[in-house]
C-alpha cells in the first residue's frame, strides 16, 4: 500500500509533515480519518518504530475503527516486511482509554491496585445521595444528578474537591451543597477502591504531573500523538496532552472549530483556536473537499455555518452530484411531524433503502416519543441510540461479580451483588463486613458470608486458568443466578438471556492472556458510550439526539422539531441566548445537516406539547440561513385515523 494513494494535495501535505506541531483543520466528511492513517503508516515506513505512535480520539467506535485501518495498512504494505503478529504496534484509543492505562501501570502512586472499579454514572449518583442523606438535604430538592454534574465539570476543569470547597459557599445553593458533599463523596470512593469515569482523566493528569520518571516514560514511549476531535477537549485532556507532547513537540491534532458542540460537557473551543499560539512553529492545513455529502448539502451546511464569528475560514466543496433538493415539512403537530417522518421511511425502505441507512435526528430527548409511536404504528424497524448494553441491572451484577473476585475491597462491587441472589445478608451484617468486622457475626449469618467470599475466591481462581468467556458462565451458573431465573417470570429468562449473551461477547477476548482478557472486557464495559450500542448494526431506522449523531453517517437525514426555542434550544426560565450559545446551536445544526449523504428532510410542527402545554410555535430561524431555492416543500395527507397508545 502506498501511503499516498489515493490522497488529495492537501491530505498528503498533512501525511508527508512528519515532524514539529501540526494542526490539520478536517471540514465534515473531508477524510481526516482516512489522513490520519495513512500518516501513521508514512511514519512508520520512514522509520518509527510502530510503538512509538499514540493516535487518540473520542469514542470506542472511532478509535476501534481507526484501529482496524491502521492494523489493515500495515498489514497489506509488503514493502514494511512486518511478521503476521508483530509486538509492537501504535496505540489507539480514546482519553478515557489512555487513562485506565496509565493509572493501572501506576496504580500504587494513588494507592490503588490494577483492579480498581471504575463507576458508572448510576453508581456515581447513589454514593451522591448517600452524601446528601448523612447531611440531612433532601434530595428532591438538590438532584443528585446535578450535584454530580457539578462535580464532574469542575474535575474537567482540574480542579480538586479540596480547592471547590475552599472557595465555594456553604449557603443552601448547588456550589454550597456541592461544597460540602464533594469530600465525603471522594471518601467513599476511596473507602471503595474506586474511580468514577472523570477520575480516569483527573488522576491521569494528576500521576504525571507529579511524577517525572513516569511522564519522562510516556514521552519516551509515544514519541508521536495525535488527537482526533481535538475541539472537544477539555482542560484536562488539554492538559495531559500537553505534558506528554512536551518533550519531542510532535504533536498533530485534528479537529473542526465548526464541529464544537460540547461546551456543556466542559470542551472548550479554545484548546483549537489557540493551538498556534501554544505551538508558534505549528504547520496548519486545511481539509476542505468533502467525499460524503450532495453539492446542495454542502451549500446550505456552508450558508449555516459562515454566520458564526468564532472559526477559522473555510469553505466545504466537493466532486459528488449536485443532488436532490432538501425537502422541507411543516405539520400540524408533533404527531402529524412523526406520522410524515415514519410514512417517508416506509417509502424509502419500499424502495429498497436499507432502514440502518436513515437516520432521525432531534434536538431534545422528549421528542423521540412522538417518534416511536409513528414509526410503530407505520411498521417501522427502528432503534433508538442510548439504550446501553452494559447498563443493564443483569450485565452489570456479573462484571461486578467478577471485579470483586479480582480485588475484594472493591466495596462498591461487593455491596452491589452480596445478595444477589438473596443471600440473606442485611444491612447491618454488610456495616460490619465493610468496617473489617466479619468475625463478630453471629455463626449462621457467619457462614453465609464465608460461602460468598469462597464464590469471590472460585471465580478468581478460574480468571487464572479459564478463558473470559468461560469464566462468565462459571459465575453464571455457580452464584445461582441461572438457576434462580430459570424459575422466575419471562422478563426474568431476558434478563438470563442478556448475561448470556454477555458471555458469548466476552469471546472477542478469549484469545488474550489471563487475566487480561478479563480486565480488557471490564474496562470495554465501564468506558462503553451511546454510540457503543448500534455495534450489531441492526437494520432499523436510528433515533438519537444531534449530539449522539456527531460522527456518524446516513443516506437520508431526518432533521425534527426546526422551531425557535428547540431548535435553537432555549432552556427553560432563560430569555435569550448569549452569542457563544447561539453559535453552538448553529454549529449543531451544521453537524446535523452534514450527516447526510443523499438527502436532507427538514421537519417543524406548528404546534407542540412540551410538559402538558400545547404551544404555537415559530419556524427555526435557521431555514433563513440559506438560500431557499435549496429547498421544497412536501405535501402530506393523513386520510386514515391512527389511535396512539398513551405511554
Amino acid at each position: 500500500m502506498n501511503e499516498l494513494e489515493g490522497l488529495n494535495e492537501r491530505q498528503k501535505e498533512a501525511v508527508m509533515q512528519t515532524n514539529g506541531p501540526v494542526l490539520i483543520i478536517a471540514g465534515a466528511g473531508a477524510g481526516k480519518t482516512k489522513t490520519i492513517v495513512h500518516r501513521i503508516l508514512h511514519l512508520i515506513k520512514e522509520g518509527v518504530a510502530p510503538e512509538a505512535i499514540l493516535a487518540i480520539t473520542f469514542t470506542n467506535k472511532a478509535a476501534k475503527e481507526m484501529r482496524e485501518r491502521v492494523e489493515k495498512a500495515l498489514a497489506s504494505d509488503k514493502t514494511l516486511n512486518l511478521p503476521t503478529h508483530f509486538p509492537g504496534k501504535p496505540f489507539v484509543s480514546t482519553f478515557h482509554s489512555l487513562g485506565v492505562r496509565i493509572i493501572k501501570e501506576n496504580a500504587q502512586a494513588i494507592g490503588l491496585t490494577r483492579h480498581f472499579a471504575i463507576l458508572d454514572r448510576s453508581d456515581s449518583s447513589k454514593i451522591v445521595k448517600e452524601c446528601l442523606a448523612e447531611l440531612s438535604i433532601d434530595p428532591k430538592q438538590f438532584e443528585p444528578a446535578k450535584i454530580l454534574n457539578r462535580i464532574s465539570r469542575e474535575k474537567g476543569n482540574l480542579t480538586t474537591a479540596e480547592e471547590f470547597s475552599r472557595d465555594a459557599d456553604r449557603g443552601y445553593t448547588v456550589p454550597g451543597v456541592t461544597a460540602r458533599v464533594w469530600p465525603m463523596y471522594e471518601a467513599k470512593l476511596a473507602k471503595d477502591k474506586s474511580l468514577d469515569f472523570d477520575d480516569l482523566l483527573l488522576k491521569t493528569y494528576e500521576i504525571l504531573r507529579d511524577h517525572p520518571r513516569v511522564l519522562e516514560h510516556y514521552q519516551e514511549l509515544w514519541k508521536y500523538i495525535h488527537i482526533d476531535e481535538y475541539q472537544d477537549t477539555n482542560k484536562v485532556q488539554y492538559a495531559i496532552a500537553k505534558l506528554l507532547a512536551a518533550k519531542y513537540k510532535n504533536m498533530t491534532v485534528v479537529g473542526d472549530i465548526d464541529q464544537s458542540i460540547y461546551s456543556w460537557r466542559g470542551a472548550d473551543i479554545q484548546n483549537i483556536l489557540d493551538f498556534e499560539k501554544d505551538y508558534p512553529d505549528a504547520k496548519t492545513i486545511l481539509l476542505e473537499e468533502n467525499y460524503r455529502s450532495t453539492q446542495t448539502i454542502l451549500a446550505a451546511a456552508n450558508e449555516v455555518i459562515k454566520k458564526n464569528a468564532q472559526r477559522r475560514e473555510k469553505n466545504l466543496f466537493t466532486k459528488n452530484a449536485k443532488g436532490e433538493k432538501i425537502s422541507y415539512f411543516r405539520g400540524t403537530n408533533e404527531t402529524e411531524e412523526a406520522r410524515f417522518i415514519a410514512r417517508k421511511a416506509s417509502e424509502l425502505t419500499g424502495k429498497g433503502v436499507p432502514a440502518r441507512e436513515i437516520a432521525v435526528l432531534y434536538r431534545a430527548n422528549f421528542q423521540s416519543r412522538a417518534l416511536e409511536e409513528a414509526m410503530l404504528a407505520e411498521s417501522v424497524p427502528y432503534q433508538v441510540l442510548g439504550t446501553k448494553f452494559f447498563e443493564r441491572r443483569e450485565v452489570r451484577d456479573i462484571l461486578a461479580y467478577l471485579g470483586a473476585a479480582l480485588d475484594p475491597e472493591q466495596l462498591a462491587s461487593v455491596k452491589r451483588i452480596i445478595n444477589i441472589p438473596a443471600r440473606g445478608i442485611g444491612k447491618v451484617t454488610m456495616l460490619k463486613i465493610f468496617e473489617g468486622n466479619r468475625n463478630s457475626l453471629p455463626s449462621a449469618v457467619g457462614e453465609k458470608v464465608n460461602h460468598f467470599y469462597r464464590l469471590l475466591e472460585r471465580i478468581k481462581k478460574e480468571t487464572e486458568t479459564k478463558k473470559p468467556s468461560e469464566v462468565l458462565r462459571f459465575i453464571i451458573k455457580e452464584s445461582g443466578l441461572e438457576l434462580e431465573l430459570q424459575k422466575g417470570t419471562e422478563e426474568d429468562k431476558e434478563r438470563l438471556e442478556n448475561m448470556r449473551e454477555l458471555a458469548t461477547l466476552a469471546t472477542k477476548y478469549d484469545y488474550l492472556p489471563k487475566p487480561e482478557g478479563i480486565e480488557k472486557l471490564l474496562e470495554e464495559a465501564a468506558l462503553a458510550t451511546d454510540q457503543d450500542s448500534m455495534e450489531k448494526n441492526e437494520n432499523a431506522v436510528k433515533l438519537m439526539t444531534v449530539h449522539a449523531s456527531k460522527g456518524l453517517e446516513f443516506d437520508y437525514v431526518f432533521i425534527t422539531g426546526l422551531e425557535q426555542d428547540l431548535f435553537p434550544h432555549q432552556a427553560i426560565g432563560k430569555d435569550e441566548k448569549t452569542p457563544e450559545e447561539m453559535e453552538e446551536e448553529r454549529r449543531l445544526f451544521y453537524v446535523a445537516l452534514t450527516r447526510a449523504r443523499k438527502k436532507l428532510f427538514l421537519t417543524h410542527a406548528e404546534m407542540r406539547t412540551i410538559f402538558g402545554s400545547t404551544q404555537v410555535n415559530l419556524p427555526s430561524e435557521f431555514f433563513a440561513d440559506f438560500d431557499s431555492d435549496l429547498l421544497e416543500e412536501e405535501k402530506f395527507e393523513f386520510r386514515d385515523k391512527i389511535i396512539y397508545l398513551d405511554w
